[in-house]
Formats: C-alpha cells, structure tokens, sequence
C-alpha cells in the first residue's frame, strides 16, 4: 500500500529530503543473510529442487507538486520499499517458469499477478528479514505447485518448436553504488509552477491545465544466488504541462508537453517553459477549430519524436527476445535473423548505457537489469538486416545468453524490454527538403494531400498470434499539406498499419533526431524507457476515425474570465 505524507510548506528556500541510510547498509546485509539462509535450507525440501534464488528491493521515494491556474493542487510524498522475489525450481532446461500453453502470455498469466511486499523504509534487521522470509515460503510453496503443472502439460502437449533453456547462466556482479536521495527546492518550486500555471488562466476555453514537477529518488538493491550483489541509485526529475478542452462537437482534445532530466540543475528555466506553454495553448486552439480528417491512406512524415514513439511501439517490441520463444507470440521476426527488415539506410541499436545522447538525458538508462546483468549496447539492425534481439536470461534459438535487457516494475517477472531504443539513418536531409519530398510524393501518387504527425501520445500493438499484425498509434497534433504548399491543423484520426509493410514504406529521414522519454507498460509492468529518432517520410500511412465522445459542451461558461 502507498503511503502518502502532506508537506506543509514553511517559507524554505530549498528542502533536502534524504532518507535514513546507515553506514553498513542494514537493507543490503539482511537480504544477504536471509537468502544465504533460506537457499540452504530450501534446497532440502520440495520434490524439485532449488537452483536459484534472488531479492530485489526498490526504494521508491517520490515527491509530486501540481498547480492549476496559480494554486497548488497537490503536494505528495511517497516512500517505499518493494520486494520481488524470484525463485527458480528444477533446473536451466525446465523449470517452473516455463511458458503454460494453457495459460496466457509468458509463462502463463499467473506469471504476470502483480505479487509484492512492501518492506519496512527502517533499516531494522528483524523486520526486514520476516518480511523476506514470509515473501519467500510463499514464493517457494508457489513455484512448486507451477512445476507440477510444467510437466504434466509437457506430458500431454505437442512438443514446442524453441527448445531452449529456461535460464541462462550469468557472471556474478557486484557493485555497490550510490543510494539515491530525494532533493528539490520545493519552496522554490512551489512558487515557479504557481506561477507558470497562471498563464492557462486567461483563456476560458481550457477546461483542465496543470504544471507538475516530479522528483523521484530510486535505488535497486539485489543479491543472488550466483553471488551477485547490487546497489545502485538514480534520481529522476520530471515537469509535465497539460491542457484540455472540447471541440465544438463535442471531441476531447489534448495536449502536453513532458521535460526530463536527472538533475534539478538539468530542468528547463521559466523562461523555456513559458515559452513550450504558450506553444501548447496555440496547438490546441488550432485543434479546436480543426476540420475532421476522414479515413485515408497517403504518404505522410512522422516528426522526430513522433517517429521516436512510434519505432518503439511498432518496432521494439517485436525485437524483445521472449516473444520469438512463446507460442502464442506472431513472432514477426523470429526466422529474419540475417534478412533485411528495414531500408538498407537504417540501423537500430539499443543501448540503456548511454545516459544522454547529444547531450540530452535518457530515461531508459540502467546500469544493471532486474537480473542483476550488467546492460549492454545491442546492434539490432545494421544497415536494414536484422542480426539481434533485446534477451533477458531467458534463452531463445541460437541467442543463448542475457544481454542485459531482463526488466520489469515491482511484483512483475522479468521479461525482455526496450532500454534507450536509436534509430540512426544514412539517407538524412534537412526538414525542408523532407517537406519538399512529401509534397513531390503527393504528386507522384495523385493524392489530394499529405499528412504531418508531428506529436503522438502513445499506443498500442498487437503481437500475439491469436489476432491481427497491427499497431493503433493515437496521434495528437496532426498537419495536413496540400500540393501547393499550404498547411492546416487537422484531427479525428488513428494511425493504423501493419509493421512489415509499414517498414517498407520509408523513403527518407530527416537530420534533426530527437528524444521521447517516458514509460512502457507491457507485461512485466511499467519500466523507464526512451527512444531517439529523427523525422522519417514514409510513401504510405493509413489513418482512421478516431472514437468520437458523446458529451456536450459545457452548459455554463467557465468562470474564469479571459480570452474565448
């Protein structure tokens, strides 16, 4: 359960929150101790025996200020401390995570049940402990059960294509880090977002605005049965302005704008802020009074970040190393090992090592997996030929090992997943020159018009074998181009596609990359992620009619008065 604590602001120019840390880290040698003592023990009981074990344990500890025209709306602090306990019966070629067939996803579902302890944030040996022991009879107790129903299915079942080991063995690691520690000027704060989030105040038509600064401070601790032992801190910060309001027919629109960074020093100044909210006010009016787009295939340029959201949920997803092995996966890349996926002009590399990329901080950066695997730069694509996937330590065909892509949030199982997702392209030109190029496009095919995404809040795709190959992308910033040049701000659509034919569409990229840092959520929870990538032509992009809401427009005004 999140605890929550009001912090009354006092006048102070700064406040350091720093958590009770002790000199010979009480949190780490406990869980050491505890595991030592319940491998050797559990390994005599059970009818399958115990390999591996392992405790992580995330400090979490966040603060998250809010302001809506000029007050403060929220001011919270939450501290915890999650455990996810692993435990592995039976032995690397079988054990009792081995996928169900009967059941859904990785591992069957059961896999995917959120399932975790909160442990004290004191640094009390005792307490810590029962905790750990507690979390771990029952975690043993449950992996026991699941291996008997691993090999009465393997019994009964047709046998499956990838027979390769539930588990890979990986080097000990060991490194002892930084704790991270919450500190925000949050007197300082407090007045700036006030402030900043007056500016929404003087237009009537905007229903809903906030500016929120997040401060999070999150430190991994691990230790394993293959004698690895991890500490490791970051310190994540975080401003998000958002506006909504209604279009006269009633469709819900939005807006935001996110900033990251893992300093306070690295945030935007006021004067930048100001600066991206009144861009945002202007986007969003032009929204309101926007003509529908009807459905329509035609050639079109996702802009950097765009396409950055784009590569991650099209692409990066169908390059993490579980979903080759699982027989419900589409597996759409699963035998493209050494065949051109992509244009010969684009390579794809994920590497969460790199904690900026021209400067510019990256939120999808790690030092170390879920599984205490140090991360690794991987090359997926080179020069558009597929020569790797993104793998945790569960092994695949002909990709044995871990290459330090094994995440996943508190409670969840580990899975393969994106880190710091690049695309990187040989046939760049400048943005006017791509503008010029999709015009030219335009005319080529005889189509009324182009389109321009140039910013995409998320989606989704499907990769299971049960249902359609496709990707839905909710665009929420879309231009239309005209032959001749004009612009106008269009909306009402979804972008819709399959990937193979999709990736065979692209034309051309521009020089101007640029970073979409957020989060994913996928089956083993949400995980810091980012993605780089500039902005790409592609011959054709099919979009729809996006659901349209049914609600009226307010009856009153707002009683904020201002520009209409």
């Amino acid at each position: 359960m999140v605890l929550k604590k009001l912090f009354f602001i006092i006048g102070l120019i700064g406040l350091a929150i720093a958590s009770a840390y002790s000199q010979e880290n009480v949190l780490l040698t406990s869980m050491e101790k505890e595991l030592n003592r319940s491998f050797k023990g559990l390994k005599k009981t059970g009818k399958e025996p115990l390999y591996f074990m392992q405790y992580e344990i995330i400090d979490d500890d966040v603060i998250t200020l809010s302001a809506s025209c000029g007050a403060i709306t929220s001011n919270d602090r939450s501290r915890n401390r999650f455990l996810s306990v692993d435990m592995r019966v039976g032995n690397y070629k079988l054990d009792n995570t081995h996928q169900l067939r009967g059941g859904y996803g990785f591992g069957g579902f059961d896999l995917y049940s959120l399932s975790y302890d909160i442990v004290p944030v004191d640094n009390n040996e005792y307490a810590i402990r029962q905790v750990l022991w507690r979390a771990t009879d029952e975690e043993f107790k449950r992996a026991q059960e699941r291996i008997m129903k691993v090999r009465s299915e393997k019994a009964t079942k047709i046998a499956e294509q990838d027979t390769s080991d539930d588990f890979s063995k990986s080097p000990k690691e060991i490194y002892i880090g930084n704790e991270a520690k919450t500190v925000i000027g949050l007197g300082q704060w407090t007045s700036r977002i006030k402030e900043l989030s007056k500016i929404f105040k003087q237009y009537q038509w905007i229903y809903n605005s906030s500016v929120t600064i997040t401060a999070r401070a999150n430190t991994q601790y691990l230790v394993n049965t293959d004698g690895t032992k991890i500490v490791d801190g970051v310190n994540r910060y975080r401003i998000s302005i958002y506006a909504d309001t209604k279009a006269d027919d009633g469709m819900n629109l939005y807006l935001f704008r996110p900033f990251f960074a893992f300093s306070e020093d690295g945030l935007p100044n006021d004067e930048q802020i100001k600066s991206e909210i009144n861009a945002l006010i202007n986007d969003l009016k032009a929204l309101r009074s926007a003509p529908l787009v009807e459905p329509y295939s035609g050639p079109a340029i996702l802009e950097n970040r765009s396409c950055a959201v784009y590569f991650h949920e099209i692409f990066g997803h169908r390059i993490e190393g579980h979903r080759q092995k699982l027989e419900r996966e589409g597996q759409t890349f699963k035998d493209k090992v050494g065949t051109k996926i992509l244009p010969d002009f684009l390579s794809v590399y994920d590497d969460p090592t790199l904690m900026k990329y021209q400067g510019k901080d990256l939120n999808g950066y790690y030092k170390y997996d879920n599984e205490g695997v140090k991360s690794q730069r991987v090359v997926v694509v080179d020069n558009g030929v597929l020569k790797n996937f993104l793998m945790s330590r569960s092994s695949i065909k002909n990709f044995p090992v871990s290459n330090g892509h094994g995440r996943r949030s508190y409670g969840r199982k580990v899975v393969s997943r994106q880190g710091n997702l690049i695309i990187e392209s040989k046939n760049r030109v400048s943005y006017d020159s791509l503008k010029k190029l999709l015009i030219a496009e335009c005319k080529k095919q005889n189509k009324p018009y182009g389109l321009i995404f140039k910013d995409i809040s998320g989606g989704f795709t499907s990769t299971g074998r049960g249902g359609t190959q496709a990707f839905n992308v909710a665009p929420l910033l879309v231009v239309r181009v005209y032959p001749n040049g004009k612009e106008e701000v269009v909306r009402g659509v979804d972008m819709v596609g399959t990937p193979l034919v999709s990736f065979s569409k692209i034309l051309a990229t521009g020089n101007d990359y640029e970073i979409f840092n957020g989060t994913c959520g996928a089956e083993s929870g949400m995980v810091p992620v980012s993605a780089v990538a500039p902005s790409i032509l592609t011959t054709e992009i099919e979009v729809e009619k996006k659901a349209k809401e049914q609600e009226k427009l307010p009856i009153l005004p707002s009683p904020i008065g201002g520009k209409k």
